[in-house]
């Protein structure tokens, strides 16, 4: 098993864990604005940097123009209020047909 998928296992884990001990600790009450926006945004966060940590690769030696360009669109397509799964599949789209080209 690769680094790559140990660490995002790690991730899902320690979002799980935070989401669980959440309503373990707070009970009926309910959580402070400012916790419940860092919990909501936490996941996020630790996804896009795997991501662009797996993009660049050590020392930024291994970016590749054509999945910039496929996360660019990607990310054009989220603004447009594009549901998720046609963000990506046009992200895989615009990569694969910049390959080709």
């Amino acid at each position: 098993m690769s680094t790559l998928w140990i660490a995002i296992l790690l991730v899902a884990l320690v979002s799980f864990t935070i989401k669980a001990a959440g309503p373990a600790i707070v009970g009926d009450r309910s959580l402070p604005p400012r916790a419940a926006g860092v919990i909501a945004l936490f996941a996020p966060a630790l996804l896009a940097g795997l991501v662009v940590t797996d993009f660049a690769g050590p020392g930024w030696t291994n970016a590749d123009w054509t999945i910039a360009a496929g996360l660019s669109v990607a990310g054009v397509a989220y603004l447009l209020r594009a549901p998720v799964l046609v963000c990506v599949a046009l992200a895989v789209l615009a990569t694969a047909l910049l390959r080709i080209a």
